[in-house]
This record gives C-alpha cells, sequence and structure tokens, in this order.
C-alpha cells in the first residue's frame, strides 16, 4: 500500500507540474520578478504551492501515524536532519529525485546501522562500543552531507543549470 501511495503522490505532482500552474511556479523558482511582470500574482501562487505542499506532507504524516502510536520522542531533530539529507541526495528541485534519494539514504543507513556494530563484535573496530558505532553512523551521515552539498548540490537527479542564476 505505500509504494502505491508514493506512486500516486509522484504522479500527482508530475501532473501538477506539467500544467500551466506548475510552469508559473516554476517561473517564480528561476526569477519571480518576470513572473511578476507577466501579471501573475506571484504572492497567491507561492500560497498554492504551500499549501499543495502541506496536503501532501499531512497525507504522509496520516499514513505514517497510522500504522504506529504517536510518540513525540520519534519525531526529534535526527529524524529532520535524515529527511533532509534524503531530499538533498536525490535533488531537491526534482520530482522523482527526492523518492530516490530516501531509497538510496535508507539501504546506505539501515547497511551502516548493522555493518558497523557487526564490525565491533568481531573485532575489527575494537576502538569502538556498540553505542558508539551508531553514533559513527550519525557522523558518517553528516560527512556525506557535506561532501554532497560540496560536490553535487543539486542532487542525484538535478540539473546542474538550474543552480546557475545569471541576470
Amino acid at each position: 500500500m505505500g509504494l502505491a501511495l508514493i506512486a500516486i503522490a509522484v504522479l500527482l505532482v508530475w501532473m501538477l507540474m506539467r500544467s500551466p500552474w506548475g510552469r508559473v511556479i516554476r517561473g517564480i523558482r528561476e526569477d519571480e520578478d518576470a513572473v511578476r511582470s507577466l501579471g501573475k500574482n506571484v504572492f497567491a501562487f507561492k500560497m498554492q504551492a504551500l499549501i499543495v505542499g502541506g496536503i501532501i506532507i499531512a497525507a504522509g504524516g496520516i499514513v505514517t501515524a497510522m500504522g504506529t502510536n504517536v510518540n513525540p520522542n520519534v519525531y526529534v531533530t535526527s529524524q529532520t536532519f535524515y529527511v533532509w539529507t534524503a531530499l538533498l541526495l536525490g535533488g531537491a528541485a526534482t520530482i522523482f529525485g527526492p523518492v530516490l534519494g530516501a531509497v538510496l539514504f535508507w539501504v546506505v543507513r539501515a547497511f551502516l546501522s548493522n555493518l558497523l556494530p557487526a564490525l565491533v563484535q568481531i573485532g575489527w573496530l575494537p576502538f569502538l562500543t556498540t553505542q558508539q558505532s551508531q553514533m559513527l553512523v550519525f557522523v558518517l551521515v553528516g560527512v556525506a552531507l557535506m561532501l554532497l552539498v560540496i560536490f553535487r548540490p543539486q542532487g542525484i537527479l538535478g540539473n546542474k543549470k538550474e543552480l546557475t542564476f545569471v541576470r
């Protein structure tokens, strides 16, 4: 069911971004003054985009909360950090990028979360404890995020031309 909801959300965003409304939103992202000079109400379009994004995020939150008990201890700063890392990994200005970034991020994070404690237990990382190896995963994610922002700020699926701004 989760994959179907992701597919529906991606299809919805894909269709929205190819509509005239989506072209105006992309235009606002590129050059707000040019869109305003064409007679579009930039503030109204920004508010509409905020509302559409909020509806999609609220639907995701509902689906997340349906399967478990809602506990405020789960929604901590590291969760936000992980979501931003996954978003930047795939490409923030793309449609499929956040999905790809989330899949790659959680696969690598799960792999490291299992690999590092196993390496501690067999003695290959004798200078760490199991708890320290979990902290090392957090550090490695932070270093990867820094390297990503430095060397590939547009993400995996992002277009480098969109980051250049020439007036």
